[in-house]
């Protein structure tokens, strides 16, 4: 009888005792890394330029796996309903975990409650341009010439609800200045009105932006980073006149809810190696995105003040998806 009590005191000391060392034999099978977008678009590349790299820093293989539809819910869905082992992650983004969230109630996966935060991978700025016939060379020329013009000059946007169309709200309310809006189905078809003057600014990603800047038909006034980027120096940011101004695409990597703290740890502790590494920076830098890393506290932390930044401004400009 004594043994058995034994027996039993160890076996539960087994399935009670926190922080068990998940981490030591992990892993030991590669590793699902879904994305909630299409194969071929920024943030599958960014991803799989991450992959590769992670799987050499963790010592086994990160399968990328695409999960597309919804403005990325689906895939965000499917990873918070995995199991928390660390063979299932998720590559995250602003619309899956901040803009979403707060301007679409019937999101199935509460952002902060159903995930386990890892790694801040990624943040991309947006650029301001504008036609070259429009009379102003600055950011502060263009907020001048907006108030003394209030409802005059038009903006393009992709759509209601998406990053450009808040980022540019966000920019109205702090600007005190009345631009209307003109919403279109991705920013690629608002060029040609752009350049052709027909439009009058865009806060479009550095990414697809700078190329018509670099061309010649578009004319750059600011980046929307708190800081100026590296991967253009010389430009301004927009806070350079609005102080505190920042609008940023970020990409982030998320566990389930309830991820063993060990595994979390090893795989942040990849994921910083990873993103150090020159290969990933030049990859990333032609996707127009800088490597960040850092904490699962911070990332938390960054995401959860852009949530409330982007809800505050939706509530304020009475923005809607309908």
């Amino acid at each position: 009888m004594k043994r058995h009590h034994l027996l039993l005191a160890f076996a539960a000391s087994l399935v009670f005792t926190p922080n068990m060392g998940w981490a030591q034999n992990y892993p030991a099978k590669p590793i699902r890394m879904i994305v909630p977008f299409p194969a071929g678009g920024a943030t599958d590349i960014l991803a799989r330029a991450l992959s590769q790299k992670l799987g050499e820093k963790i010592g086994q293989t990160v399968v990328v796996e695409n999960r597309p539809g919804a403005g990325g819910t689906i895939g965000a869905d499917a990873a918070s309903r995995s199991a928390a082992d660390g063979y299932t992650l998720l590559l995250a983004t602003s619309s899956t975990h901040s803009i979403g969230p707060a301007i679409n109630p019937k999101i199935p996966y509460n952002a902060e409650a159903d995930f386990t935060p890892i790694a801040y991978v990624a943040s991309s700025p947006n650029v301001v341009v504008v036609p070259n016939t429009l009379p102003v060379k600055t950011m502060h020329e263009f907020i001048d010439y907006a108030r003394k013009n209030p409802g005059k000059l038009n903006y393009a946007s992709s759509g209601n609800g998406t990053i450009v169309h808040l980022t540019t709200e966000y920019f109205k309310a702090q600007s005190d200045t009345f631009i209307l809006h003109i919403p279109y189905r991705g920013t690629a078809l608002a060029i040609p009105d752009l350049v052709s003057g027909k439009v009058d600014v865009l806060f479009d990603s550095f990414v697809t932006g700078m190329p018509h800047v670099k061309d010649g038909k578009l004319r750059a006034l600011a980046v929307t980073s708190l800081k100026r980027t590296a991967l253009a120096p010389d430009m301004p940011t927009v806070a350079e006149v609005l102080p505190g101004f920042e609008s940023v695409t970020w990409f982030g990597l998320y566990g389930p809810k309830n991820l063993p703290a060990d595994l979390t740890a090893k795989v942040n502790q990849a994921v910083n190696a990873a993103l150090a590494d020159s290969d990933v920076k030049e990859r990333f830098a032609r996707l127009g995105a800088e490597p960040t890393g850092g904490t699962p506290q911070a990332f938390a932390a960054m995401v959860k003040a852009d949530n409330t930044k982007w809800k505050k401004i939706i509530a304020e400009r009475k923005i809607s998806v309908e």
